[in-house]
């Protein structure tokens, strides 16, 4: 597997990961439960908004990861 593949796996499982932390979130009647999954949720994005960065970065250098 290539590293732009790789790259694009685990950016799917973070978007995943991401949406499945908010939905606990939401779902949650326990405050301090609710804050902790919304904590996480964002550290989530902010790890997802990084390697889409590098996903992008990778394609501009090496074209042919380009749609993979």
């Amino acid at each position: 597997m290539t590293v732009g593949k790789k790259l694009k796996t685990t950016l799917a499982s973070l978007n995943s990961c991401q949406a499945s932390l908010e939905s606990f979130a939401l779902e949650t009647e326990n405050e301090t439960a609710k804050q902790m999954f919304t904590q996480f949720a964002d550290q989530a994005k902010t790890l997802v908004e990084g390697i889409k960065t590098r996903v992008k970065e990778l394609e501009e250098q090496e074209p042919q990861y380009r749609g993979n």
